[in-house]
Order: structure tokens, then sequence, then C-alpha cells
């Protein structure tokens, strides 16, 4: 499989640079163990004292930026695990809630939940504005969430400041259940090197930080008997089969259907364009239902008649042509539906957020030439996140802080799920989500999803939601939440607002 055309947000973090800080002490805050060797450096240690202004109160936190020091079962040093940690001072750790974040890719680091909507300081951007002029600027994050609970932002290895040190090997890191095992095993030792047993803890991934979330949420119970209470995926990435347009496969392509909607939509370019956004996916969300995807299934054996009213109901609701989905043979990625949206005008619209526009670069192509979104927003947010780890934080290093590493071209894809399933090819995250629901009947799940988002659209969230095998009565533990924008939602500032509250909401 070509991972980078595969994994919905391998693009969104390709590109965009890096940063650095400073050697100190190890995650007590003393001097490392043993001295450094060449193949073993300093893990870094800083600590900054701050404040934030959250509805009108300051709130006072201690931030700890760094690299804890992985160990294999014989003590050996095998990885520096990048993180960057808020706590409330004077709050009893056993009482606290704690949140542990990371962003997707695979190969990207945490940088956009960090300065995007979760951390004290906030990337100052123009929704759907090209944010290539600086100065650029960030400010007091009234919407962060260390109001309800503390923060540790994870960087896995080859993101951030994380490296896989002494014996340790990239691959050990890399792919689906490898990622997950370590992961499990940094907020572990997190957890004992912090004393945070006790405290009640969460989980927030975005994108493919979905198919991450879904395997430590049942890995943390099984392997290290952590109890989680409550997972938040934002834009989730969760089942390789269902959210991948583009391959032999027609399951995807219905899913996809209802954020070509509202990509038209947004745009005015649907033929049917009622008042209410709401209204025309729930008539889109029915025809890709009960009538785009029969049709789909029966192949050639579905009439010409049965055919021209799919054509009509494709170019209705997404506003392109039916002859040119007739000659697409009904199935259109979001590649290629992105390029061929506004071709008329030589607009090409986003991927990552499909209300983001940039002008084409190849008026005949078949496929966007690059996503809008990303010269849009990543200029400012590198740049920003730069100088706030540097000058805020005080962080000093000749290491790079890598944002987007490309792991998904070493990436292994095989999953072992539990249960019966196991080893398949790819992975379905949801089984794993479900099995630690199902065993941890406390636990609950928020799902955060942007109506304009290409990458991880609204029908592959809302197929694996209905696909979990769950008990019914753990059913009523899932909250659902929609948003006005794409992929990172809190861009757009009316969904800033309310990604704040329905987060605040769910954590108890």
């Amino acid at each position: 499989m070509a991972i980078a055309s595969r994994y919905p947000l391998l693009f969104m973090f390709a590109a965009l640079l890096t940063l650095s800080s400073s050697p100190y002490a190890d995650e007590h805050g003393a001097q490392p163990e043993a001295a450094a060797t060449p193949d073993i450096p300093e893990p870094l240690h800083v600590e900054h004292a701050g404040s934030v202004r959250i509805d009108g109160k300051t709130i006072d936190y201690t931030a700890t930026a760094g690299t804890l020091v992985m160990k294999d079962d014989d003590g050996k040093p095998i990885a520096h695990y990048g993180y960057t940690a808020y706590t409330r001072d004077g709050a009893d750790k056993g009482e606290r809630p704690i949140m542990f974040a990371y962003n997707g890719g695979p190969g990207s680091a945490s940088m956009w939940l960090h300065m995007g909507i979760l951390g004290p300081q906030r990337t100052v951007i123009e929704d759907i504005a090209f944010n290539t002029s600086g100065p650029f600027r960030y400010q007091n994050n009234e919407y962060s969430i260390l109001d309800k609970a503390d923060l540790v932002m994870i960087d896995p290895v080859g993101t951030g400041f994380s490296r896989a040190v002494g014996e340790g090997k990239s691959e050990d890191f890399w792919g689906v259940d490898n990622d997950i095992r370590t992961v499990s095993d940094f907020i572990a030792r997190y957890v004992t090197v912090n004393a945070r047993w006790t405290s009640p803890k969460y989980l927030l991934g975005e994108s493919y930080g979905g198919i991450r979330s879904g395997g430590v949420s049942y890995d943390l119970l099984s392997r290290h008997s952590i109890a989680l209470e409550g997972v938040i995926l934002v834009s989730p990435y969760m089942d390789y089969v269902a959210g991948n347009a583009g391959t032999a496969n027609d399951l995807p392509y219905v899913n996809y259907l209802t954020t070509y909607a509202s990509t038209a939509w947004y745009h005015e370019v649907s033929e049917y364009r009622p008042d209410s956004l709401e209204t025309f996916l729930e008539e889109a969300e029915t025809f890709a239902l009960e009538v785009y995807a029969p049709l789909l299934l029966k192949g050639h054996r579905a009439s010409a008649a049965e055919r021209k009213t799919v054509l009509e109901g494709l170019q209705r609701f997404t506003g392109i042509s039916a002859d040119y989905w007739d000659r697409a043979n009904l199935r259109i990625d979001e590649s290629r539906f992105a390029k061929e949206l506004l071709r008329e005008q030589r607009k090409t619209v986003g991927r990552i957020d499909s209300r983001f526009v940039g002008d084409a670069l190849n008026h005949i192509g078949e496929r966007f030439s690059y996503d809008p979104f990303f010269p849009s927003v990543g200029p400012a947010f590198v740049a920003t996140f730069n100088d706030y780890y540097r000058e805020v934080l005080g962080v000093e290093t000749d290491m790079n802080y890598v944002t987007s590493a490309g792991l998904w071209r070493d990436w292994g894809q095989e999953h072992e799920h539990p249960g019966p399933i196991g080893n398949q090819p790819v992975g379905n995250l949801a089984v794993d989500l479900a099995y630690a629901m199902t065993q941890n009947p406390n636990m609950r799940l928020l799902v955060q999803q942007g109506y304009y988002d290409l990458a991880t659209p609204v029908g592959a969230t809302r197929y694996f939601l209905d696909h979990m095998e769950l008990p019914e009565r753990l059913r009523g533990n899932i909250t659902e939440a929609y948003y006005e924008a794409g992929h990172m939602m809190y861009l757009h500032k009316p969904s800033l607002g309310k990604f704040k509250r329905d987060l605040a909401d769910f954590i108890r």
C-alpha cells in the first residue's frame, strides 16, 4: 500500500519545519544517571513558571519541556521520548485530571494541538486566509484546557525531540502496533515518574491519533492495568477500509459523499442548496446510504435507469457534473474532487479543510498539485511554536524539533487485533476501542468532527461509530460533536469556542 496517499493526515504535516531546545537534566530535574556518550546524549529538561487567563481567572502552572528516558527490560536506554507537560500549581496531583494528547500523521509532532487549542498560548490565525506575512504572533489561549486538567503533549519517536538512542532502533517505534505499545509505555512511565497513578486520565488524539488512541486505550488497560476516564478523538482516522477512497473498495466512496456535499454547499456550486447545512447533509446521507450505496454494490447489474438516477443525485449534491461522475465510473476520491469542484475558476479546494481555496497549478490535471491548507497556516504555526519553545520556555539545543517526519514511508501497517480477529494486514482500531470500553464500562468517548474535512470525512467517522460492537447500554457513553469547519476545526473562531465547551463538558 502507498501509505502516502492512504493515511488521511499524511499530507497535513508534510514539509513543515523544525525547532530546538536545550540539554539539561533528566525527568526528575537531577543530573542524568550516567554521563552522556556519543550514542546516548543527555536528555532534555527545562521547567518554566507560567500563567494563563481562562474565563477571567488566572491559572498558574509549571511547564516542563524535555525528553523522558525510556528503557528496555534490562534497564538500557532505548529512546528519549519528547513531551511538554503543564501542571497546575497548588493542585492535588492525585485528584486532578490529566490529559495525554498527540497529533497523528503518522509522523506528526504535537505542535498543532499544542498551539492550536490545548496549550496556554495560541497561534494567531486569520481563518481561510494565507497566513504567510509576518510578524507571526501568539497570544494567551483563553480556550486552553488547563482550567479543567493538567496536560501532557506527546511527540512519538521520530517527531519533535524524540529519538531512538542506544540499542533502540527507529523501527522499534514505527508501525501501528509498535507505536501503540511504545506510546502506552511512555504514558505508564510518565505516570510513575510524576506520581499520577491515582489521577483521572484522558487521551486526546487527532487524525491518525484516532488509530493510536483506539489501540492505546486497550493496551494501557490490558498490559499496564491503567483504566482511562475518557478518550477524545479529534477528526479521527480509525478504519483503513472505511476511510480510504481510491482503493478497489466501494465503502469509502459512500462515506465521503456527505463531505463532498458540504463542500459544494459551502462554495455555493451545488444545484440544490437549502439554507440549512444540516438539512442538506441529512438528505445527502440518505441518498448516499439508500440510493448510491446499493447501486455501487450492484456494479454492472444495475440498470441504466438506476445509474441515471444516481448520476443526477451526485450532480445535485456535489456540484460536479453527471458527465464527470459517469466518466469516473461513479467513484471520485478526495484529490480528484478537490481539483474538479472549482476547476472552471482555476481554483483548488483544501483537503484538510475544504473551505480553504488556492490557485490551481495544473488546469488540466486530474489531481490537485498541493493542498491550499498547508501554506495557509503552516508558516505561522512553525514560526510561533519555535519562538514560544525557545524564547518563552527557554529550551536550547542544536537538535531539530521535527514537526513532520514522513514516517508513513516506513510505517508497519499490520495490526494484531484483540479477540478472534487476530492479525490483519491493515487495521480497524475501532475494534480495540470497543474492547477497551467493554472491559472498562466507565470509560467515555467524545468524537469531535468537522463537516469540511476531506482527510477524515464525517461519513467514515459515523460509520465506525455505528459499527462498533458495544453492549447497547454503553452507547450512552459516546458523545458526538460536529463543527462547521475542517480537520483542525479549532482554527474557525466559532468552532474554537464550541470545541472548548464540548471538551470541558466531557472532563469530569
